[in-house]
């Protein structure tokens, strides 16, 4: 088929070419319609319903809001769970839907439900639908700037003119309000004059309730017209409350302004904006999902610059976060990846053919290939970002393999047949008998590179979709390619191979390599397994490098922008958290490369953000490079910081804004391994959880064991007295609502000024209602008339209560955190399990969930585990049908693990961990790799048929020549194709701009293991094929005479060679796994030392400080007494990071060193910021613990 689609093309080039033509105006314009964004969306396919029920609790918000709608939302088709979020004020259920579920049909689906479920909630409590948008929607966020107008009248602005222009922005699905202080009109009743008028607080409710109305009254038909009658008693100022009548006794009336004070305030917030040290007012715009976010970004600018002529004078709308700039930096850093790699790729053509014309016939498919991926890539509803684009990046060199290995074997057919080059028709026929002999094998090899990539589509969770774009694009791309170069790529050849095509002899660069290649191909052939033995070696060295090699979920995107995010205690208040912000904003200000600093102080008015009040989140602007201080890098830069930023009492959070806004709408478990505890009761789960936590310390492999605390905040429970209330007749309904609107904040009303709308609320005035004892005389009207104060009908007390209820299907949740270390999780999991069911008995009604980050590793094992060898096995059929021999297929897989080892040596020098980005990089290289000995094994096989026609009785001397010659025929292109996929990564290898550190870990194992494979294939394949077909064919003996011959001193240099690289790798693991004796330790290497009882605790590493990732330090135990080194015993180490609805574990290990005393360690941590640390040890100078705070920078 592949020989008949070549045919064709060439009978019809016109056709082909117009095509070809058609399918790159297609593409471009694909390319500037497909959807731009930084990163793929990483959030769950889930509907937010929100629901705020302003003033209340967490616990009455979960039993009387989110206890109902989770529920009632768990029986929707295609929901996988529903979990929900409790907390001051607000309610959010997360529904997360099936990923095949469409968006909008889900949404659908939860607001139908919802509709049904309106009677079951408390009143003032609406559920709503969040937006339409995920959690990397949020990609412009602005400041109201003015000198002239306060906070109130900038967020009324922002309210009801900025927010609405806005969101008319089509693409927008929300813009939400953050900052500031909202318009209200205060009535602050003084409940003496209450009590001296003998009125109810009830009563001055309901007047003003009933006091700002318009009615209408028909039509009054006069003189043959109507006029439209209007009942008009809205309020429209502070006067209009003050005369406001509550009553009329003896026919004298009572005002509002009688009662108490009436003016304009600010309403209660529960976040603010601080924009260097001084308070803000901004808004956030929420993208749609699957909207083009440049293009979103873009209008909402235009739309800025067009109302900036309706502001008031002096008022600036200026954007501190701006998706866009992270957007154009990694689309220009790819762009100008392409560009680089296009013309590296095109000079390695030039090098190695010295034809001008023939460069275009390999560098006219890339760019159509690339266009062709494009217009895939829109139809497939796959955004352009770095991941989707880096598919395409990492591929450059592959797209132009099969080109190379057609266009070079039209140039060699053209050179051996001596074919007149003006002469057409010859050419053409040249052209089709080449690609004859090279398309079928060409295209079964692109097919085994698209097979070979089908393992990441296995891939689940968060690490599926990062890499999804990245494998689709890579195998459009590729597919494009292999078609491009059986139809395309020929007819290009019959265009193109014009005037003196020159003698691969003739090439200098050539004749040098051929001069170089030859002994060494001879050599290995005679000395055969001396050469597979080195093969071994260096293989069996890379499996050792492997073992010692970290390990990561992936390296993170550095966004431009840091998110600096300090968590306080949950019992602060919103007022205390935004002094906190300042003076940490102005501390950041200080530094030198900080542009400006944007503090937000809990939660912006949108439901896709759940912040509660003691959580900031900080936004960072680095000034640009070139305007940092010499040698200053983003790792000290933030170190800095995060010291000059450090306050008593607050964990400091260094972070990026998009990775930052998944993990705060993704509520599931983030370390490991999670056990989650279900029931009823918070203390019951709370004492459960640390039960099961005690018996996990227990398990071999348990690490960094932390249930996560649930009553973490102060309460002032009115607990009211039914029998005291019952004297006076009182109801508890009657106590409620005074409760409710004396002390309490209850809009009773809105103003309608305008398009504006302002709440209207009545409220004891704050000198009554400041401290408990004052909330104790606030009044409560009888039946009978008498003001009874508070006190007398309940009981006031301090409590401590959740700062925020998680539960999951609608059972509350309690969480146990950990890590998994020296053993597999799925043993330990197995381990585990029997020891919690074995030791922990749990109440009636009480269950236990395993879950964690291990469930998507296990279940993506389990896949690769499948998927793998099936794709092996079906690549091994393909090349079964190419070669119509298992013995040479399996030959051809043999170049993968061999290849793989130049991947291993690069990730070890450049200091890479291993990471889902470096596997993917992997399963990149290993077909490649299979591509590139297919080639080979066809045109040593070539060279072998052709001998044998020559000589029916082949002896091993032919054999030998006949491989020899095989290979140098070989050596051009494979040299070509790996110099070309070469040239293709190191634009990414060299850059620094932004996106290029998640790029360099999946070119790394590509870019080293091409080396490897090229060695391999140019020397160890050769050898392999000589066995084989000694083997087959049973040639006659002959001396198979050493051309080459091997000086004597070159066994011992390659003695030497592996002797010193191995003393070096030795050296490398001694020095960075080996603890600092005393002498060596420099003063500033100390990181904390922390006393208890006799002992003194210090830890210490070779920086002085802990950063993100893996680290290696060093614990030792004195006596205070006369600073001898302490043998403890046994000691482990314990890391946390304790944030609002979750916490994150490092991963620690702690082993003795060759001295008493001295204990080498090593930690992995996820996130910068302050760590909870504990030290716990048992051994000869008895049992003992120790805690301590570790800054991570």
């Amino acid at each position: 088929m592949v020989n008949r689609i070549v045919e064709l093309s060439l009978k019809h080039r016109p056709a082909v070419v117009g095509l070809a033509v058609a399918l790159a105006v297609w593409g471009w314009w694909a390319a500037t319609a497909t959807p731009i964004d930084a990163i793929p969306d990483l959030s769950d396919n889930q509907v937010i319903v929100f629901t705020d029920w302003p003033g209340h609790s967490a616990q009455e918000v979960e039993d009387q809001v989110s206890y109902p709608l989770t529920v009632n939302l768990r029986g929707l088709a295609g929901v996988r769970v529903v979990r929900s979020q409790s907390a001051f004020g607000f309610s959010m259920i997360y529904v997360v839907f099936e990923d095949k579920v469409d968006q909008y049909f889900a949404r659908s689906r939860v607001l139908e439900r919802l509709s049904l479920l309106g009677s079951q909630m408390p009143e003032g409590a609406v559920p709503v639908l969040g937006p339409d948008a995920t959690g990397v929607g949020h990609v412009f966020w602005y400041t109201v700037d003015s000198d002239r107008l306060s906070l109130r009248d900038l967020r009324t602005l922002q309210d009801w003119f900025i927010r609405y222009q806005l969101n008319a922005v089509p693409g927008v699905a929300e813009v939400a309000s953050v900052g500031g202080h909202v318009q209200q009109y205060q009535i602050d009743i003084d409940p003496i004059r209450l009590r001296n008028y003998n009125l109810s607080l009830g009563s001055v409710v309901e007047a003003v309730r009933n006091s700002n109305e318009n009615v209408g009254g028909n039509v009054l038909e006069s003189n043959g017209t109507w006029s439209i009658v209007r009942g008009v008693g809205l309020v429209q100022s502070v006067a209009d409350l003050e005369n406001i009548v509550v009553a009329a006794p003896g026919g004298v009336p009572v005002y509002v302004r009688q009662l108490g004070a009436v003016h304009i305030g600010d309403a209660f917030r529960v976040a603010s904006l601080v924009k260097g040290s001084n308070e803000a007012v901004g808004g956030v715009v929420v993208m749609r999902s699957g909207a083009n976010a440049q293009q979103v970004i873009d209008a909402v600018k235009a739309r800025i610059n067009q109302i900036a002529a309706g502001l008031p004078p002096g008022v600036k709308i200026v954007p501190f976060y701006d998706r866009s700039t992270l957007i154009s930096q990694a689309a220009d850093t790819l762009r100008r990846a392409l560009l680089e790699e296009i013309v590296l790729v095109t000079l390695v053509q030039a090098l190695f053919l010295l034809h001008v014309r023939s460069i275009l016939i390999v560098t006219l498919p890339l760019p159509l290939a690339v266009l062709m991926s494009f217009l895939t890539m829109y139809y497939a509803g796959i955004t352009s970002n770095i991941m989707s684009l880096a598919g395409i990046a990492i591929a450059i060199g592959v797209l132009v393999d099969a080109a190379i290995v057609v266009t070079e074997n039209a140039f060699r057919y053209v050179e051996q047949h001596a074919v007149d080059t003006r002469d057409r028709a010859a050419v053409t026929r040249a052209v089709q008998a080449s690609a004859r002999l090279v398309g079928r094998p060409v295209f079964f090899s692109m097919a085994i590179i698209v097979l070979a990539f089908i393992p990441v589509f296995a891939l689940t969770g968060q690490e599926g979709k990062l890499f999804h774009p990245l494998a689709f694009t890579k195998t459009f791309a590729v597919l494009a390619a292999t078609i491009i170069s059986i139809t395309l790529v020929p007819v290009l050849c019959t265009m193109l191979i014009r005037g003196k095509v020159h003698d691969e002899g003739a090439n200098p660069l050539m004749r040098a390599l051929r001069a170089l290649y030859r002994p060494c191909l001879e050599g290995a052939l005679t000395h055969r397994v001396a050469t597979l033995g080195m093969a071994t070696l260096v293989l069996a060295g890379a499996v050792m490098i492997a073992a010692r090699i970290g390990s990561e979920f992936m390296p993170a995107l550095d966004e431009g922008d840091l998110l600096f995010m300090p968590v306080t205690d949950p019992s602060i208040s919103l007022e205390q958290n935004t002094d906190i912000a300042r003076r940490q904003n102005a501390a950041l200000m200080r530094v030198p490369e900080v542009a400006y600093v944007v503090a937000k102080v809990g939660r912006a008015d949108t439901s896709t953000d759940p912040s509660p009040p003691n959580m900031t989140e900080t936004i960072v602007h680095l000034k640009p490079t070139d305007q940092w201080r010499p040698g200053m890098t983003l790792d000290r830069l933030r170190t800095e910081m995060g010291r000059a930023a450090e306050l008593p009492g607050v964990t400091n959070i260094w972070t990026m804004p998009i990775i930052n806004r998944i993990d705060m709408l993704s509520t599931g478990v983030r370390s490991e391994v999670g056990v989650k505890v279900y029931g009823s009761d918070l203390p019951m789960l709370e004492q459960t959880a640390r039960q099961v936590a005690n018996v996990l310390r227990t398990v071999p492999g348990a690490a960094n064991v932390y249930p996560e605390p649930l009553t973490s905040s102060q309460y002032l429970n009115v607990r009211i007295d039914r029998e005291r209330a019952a004297r006076y007749g009182l109801t508890v309904a009657a106590v409620q609502d005074v409760i409710r609107t004396a002390i309490g904040e209850r809009n009773l009303t809105l103003t309608l000024e305008g398009r504006q709308r302002f709440p209207v609320r009545v409220r004891y005035a704050s000198e009554y209602r400041s401290d408990p004892q004052a909330l104790g005389n606030v009044l409560v009207a009888s039946p009978s008339g008498q003001q009874i104060p508070l006190a007398q009908v309940a009981d006031i007390e301090q409590a401590r209560g959740p700062a925020m209820i998680s539960s999951e299907n609608g059972l509350l949740l309690a969480t146990v955190l950990m890590n998994v270390q020296g053993r597999d999780i799925g043993g330990f999991v197995n381990d585990a399990k029997a020891a919690v069911a074995s030791r922990v008995t749990l109440p009636p009604g009480y269950f236990i969930g395993w879950s964690g980050r291990y469930e998507n590793q296990v279940s993506a094992r389990q896949r690769l585990q499948i998927v793998i060898p099936i794709a092996i096995i079906v690549i091994f059929f393909l090349l079964y049908f190419t070669y119509h021999s298992a013995l040479e297929a399996a030959h051809v897989l043999l170049t993968v693990p061999f290849a793989l080892t130049g991947g291993v040596y690069l990730l070890w020098l450049l200091g890479y961990n291993f990471s889902v980005a470096v596997w993917v990089g992997f399963i990149a290289l290993f077909g490649t790799a299979v591509q590139t000995g297919v080639v080979m094994v066809i045109y040593l096989q070539e060279a072998l048929d052709k001998k044998m026609a020559e000589r029916p009785h082949l002896t091993q001397r032919d054999l030998y020549d006949a491989i020899v010659e095989g290979a140098l025929l070989r050596l051009r292109p494979k040299i070509m194709t790996v110099s070309t996929v070469v040239a293709g990564l190191l634009p990414i290898m060299w850059s620094n701009r932004v996106g290029a550190d998640v790029m360099k870990p999946l070119a790394t194992p590509v870019l080293g293991g091409m080396v490897s494979s090229l060695i391999y294939v140019l020397v160890v394949t050769p050898v392999l094929f000589y066995w084989i077909q000694e083997y087959r064919l049973r040639p006659q003996r002959s001396e198979v005479a050493p051309v080459f011959l091997m000086p004597r001193w070159v066994p011992a240099a390659i003695v030497i060679v592996i002797a010193v690289g191995a003393g070096a790798w030795w050296m490398r693991d001694r020095m960075s796994a080996a603890p600092q004796t005393e002498a060596e330790a420099p003063g500033g290497a100390v990181l904390q030392t922390v006393r208890t009882g006799d002992l003194a605790i210090t830890l210490s590493n070779p920086t002085g400080a802990l950063r993100t990732g893996d680290n290696q330090f060093r614990i030792e135990f004195r006596s205070t007494r006369n600073n001898e080194l302490v043998d403890v015993g046994n000691v482990q180490l314990n890391a946390n990071m304790s944030m609002p609805g979750m916490a994150m574990t490092g991963t620690t290990t702690v082993e003795k060193s060759d001295r008493p005393g001295v204990y080498r360690a090593a930690g992995s941590f996820g996130m910068s910021g302050a760590w909870d640390m504990s030290l716990e040890w048992n051994g000869p100078a008895g049992r003992g613990s120790a805690a301590f705070k570790g800054s991570v920078q």
